[in-house]
């Protein structure tokens, strides 16, 4: 007979052996599900890995790489989607080509070669960028309709002429979906995951495209709108929340601003969003870029915990969202999150090709990229001089000079007879001078049109964007703070110090809003503190950076008050001019709207002074300059352009001021970097 003790330890073995064996036979394990979110953003119809204005190929761009990257990326995993979040159609010859044969023949002519590229690709939904509306809602219609997957757009509502039956106050698109994905779980088995995909684009468009979209649409804020559909979502039963903006990252000081543009960092506030795959700003998150941004995890690519991508632009970055999902008390939880960008092109690498060109897409788009070849090579003049923009941020610059020349020319030609006699300006903005500086791709971003023979490409290579043509009429106050702002460009410079000082102000302010007005002379003192930051919003309301603005009209001069009561009209762009950003823009300024775009005026221009004077002389008249510093520190103030012998060949030939390029300091994304020489005298 057992003992007691004995007896115990024997019950007690056989119940643990028994409680084993029933977890293992009838338990089943923890249900784990590992999605991948693929993104691409900001392609701009730079669907080939080509230079339409070099004409070569161009691996560091494209969706045909972009599509390798994506099959790459996917192979890696079980379960993946693959979302685009817009401005998609607009920004490269092959758009402007294909929405001229829309505007001549009011057809696109069959399927968007967009969608032709896309639809190899399986993508799960698509968002409306701001650039989609660029070309009218027909033309946006008939190409959306070559789409073999869904597109979203929550904030766009539709005020008349509304598509496909809807009523005033209808979205205009359809504000989100919810796909059934069919997935496989760590014990292999099969599951379904509900993800919720919803949309957003900039409110700007109603300023940005206002001859296309004033009294057809109307647009609610971004988290507006997000506050409003994300718990419909959730009550329909989505487990899983994607967040795509059209919009960058904007602000901690001010995440709630209805009518935001960059309202990325106020929706991942919003309570049921997963994962945000948001575009834009051409930027690339998460990255050294947004060091320093409150609650944002750069490793673990999140922002106030929501997983965060944005992959740069025209296709050389693939945004990847990495989630786990848990299923507990029968609903399925996300665990953990991560996000990353993967460049197609790392110049730094031993083979800077990081992937071929996906060959089904290139193919897929054979006869579109023949048409637009074709379509940039027509002739339009000949040019006296060399445009290129490698010194178009810090001195005056023959590929803005012929822009702004251009506008002059086109608005004087239409003024009627009440406004003749008010002096006609010009405000034009270099397009392509480095891009962002955030992307080894930017180091690219520049105008470079020899002298000789013009062509279509080189006028698209001038003007990048399909602005319309439009008039204001300001006073030379705002002539003035419209300077200003556009002055916010340079970093201060502190006169008495020998330490190292970048000049340009990537960090706040676009180059394309580094406006250039024509028929006025001034001066930039970057020794100044700015009176205006990128959004034109008083920082410093006695700051003074344009000195000597001057005004000449033959014999007499307008500087000082005379100048400021003076009226002026400035030829510039719908972009510009609706934008109410600037002074002496807005609704209220505009005294004329022109059909043709300014990429059209620049070609007839080009193409009439051609035909009078055998060529186009676009050298720069020098109406502008900074203020020469007096001081006896030697300063060492720098800027970035490219690196390249065709560049080292131009800044040497025509330097206005002293320029050395450092050998001994690199860039991280490939800039050659100058001093120059603000202390001596042209």
């Amino acid at each position: 007979m057992l003992n007691k003790n004995v007896l115990a330890v024997v019950i007690a073995l056989t119940l643990g052996i028994t409680a084993c064996g029933s977890d293992n036979d009838n338990s089943t394990p923890v249900a784990l599900v590992e999605l991948r979110i693929l993104e691409t953003s900001d392609i701009h119809t730079n669907i080939m890995d080509y230079d339409y204005y070099k004409t070569k190929y161009d691996p560091t761009i494209g969706l045909a790489r972009t599509a390798s990257q994506i099959k790459l990326q996917a192979a890696e995993v079980t379960n993946f989607v693959l979302v685009d979040n817009g401005d998609l159609l607009q920004g490269s010859p092959m758009g402007d080509f294909v929405a001229d044969n829309f505007k001549r023949d009011n057809t696109i002519g069959g399927t968007h070669p967009a969608y032709k590229a896309m639809n190899t690709l399986g993508y799960s939904v698509g968002n409306i960028g701001n650039h989609e509306f660029n070309y009218g809602l027909d033309f946006l219609s008939e190409a959306l309709a070559g789409a073999d997957f869904p597109y979203i757009n929550a904030n766009v509502l539709c005020e008349a002429d509304c598509w496909e039956g809807k009523e005033k106050g209808d979205n205009l698109f359809t504000p989100y979906l919810i796909e059934e994905k069919v997935v496989i779980d760590s014990n292999g088995d099969q599951q379904t995951i509900k993800i919720g995909y919803i949309g957003f684009v900039p409110p700007q468009i109603l300023l940005w495209d206002k001859q296309n979209l004033s009294g057809k649409v109307s647009v609610m804020g971004i988290v507006e709108s997000a506050e409003k559909f994300i718990p419909m979502m959730k009550a329909e039963g989505a487990d899983v929340i994607v967040a795509i903006p059209h919009s960058g990252v904007g602000t901690p000081s001010n995440p709630v601003d209805v009518n935001d543009e960059n309202a990325t960092y106020a929706l991942s506030l919003v309570e049921g969003i997963d994962a945000i795959t948001f575009g834009h700003s051409h930027s690339v998150f998460p990255s050294a870029t947004f060091e320093g941004l409150e609650n944002a995890d750069l490793e673990k690519g999140t922002i106030n915990g929501v997983a965060a991508v944005m992959p740069g632009r025209w296709g050389d970055n693939l945004g990847i969202v990495d989630l786990k999902l848990e299923m507990q008390d029968g609903a399925w939880v996300v665990i953990d999150r991560t996000a990353k960008a993967a460049p197609i092109y790392d110049k730094n690498a031993d083979t800077p090709e990081l992937v071929d060109a996906d060959v089904a897409i290139r193919d897929a788009v054979a006869l579109e990229h023949q048409g637009t070849l074709n379509y940039v090579n027509q002739p339009i003049g000949k040019a006296s001089t060399d445009m290129y923009s490698f010194l178009t941020l810090v001195q005056d610059d023959p590929s803005v000079q012929i822009v702004s020349d251009a506008q002059i020319a086109k608005v004087k030609a239409n003024l009627t007879d009440d406004l003749k006699n008010i002096p006609v300006l010009s405000a034009s903005a270099p397009f392509k001078a480095g891009g962002r500086h955030s992307t080894t791709a930017d180091a690219q971003s520049y105008v470079q049109v020899p002298a000789g023979e013009l062509t279509y490409k080189n006028a698209a290579d001038l003007y990048l964007y399909p602005n319309t043509m439009v008039a204001l009429k300001v006073t030379g106050v705002e002539l003035k703070d419209w300077l200003e702002c556009s002055a916010n460009q340079f970093n201060q410079v502190n006169p008495d110090t020998t330490a190292p000082q970048y000049l340009i102000n990537w960090d706040t302010h676009r180059t394309y809003n580094f406006d250039v007005i024509d028929g006025v002379t001034y001066k930039i003192d970057v020794t100044q503190p700015t009176k205006f930051d990128g959004d034109c919003k008083v920082v410093d309301a006695t700051a003074n950076r344009i000195i000597d603005l001057t005004y000449t009209d033959g014999e007499t001069v307008f500087t000082g008050e005379a100048l400021a009561t003076k009226e002026f009209i400035i030829a510039s762009n719908n972009y510009r001019a609706f934008g109410g950003k600037f002074a002496g823009t807005g609704s209220d300024y505009v005294i004329m709207e022109l059909p043709d775009s300014n990429r059209e005026a620049l070609a007839q221009y080009i193409t009439a002074e051609t035909e009078v004077n055998g060529e186009v002389d676009p050298s720069a008249d020098n109406n502008w300059d900074f203020v020469t510093i007096n001081t006896t520190t030697q300063l060492d103030i720098r800027f970035e352009t490219q690196d390249s012998e065709i560049a080292d060949s131009f800044i040497l030939d025509n330097q206005l001021r002293p320029l050395n390029k450092r050998t001994d300091l690199t860039d991280e994304f490939g800039f050659a970097i100058y001093n120059i020489d603000l202390t001596a005298n042209q």
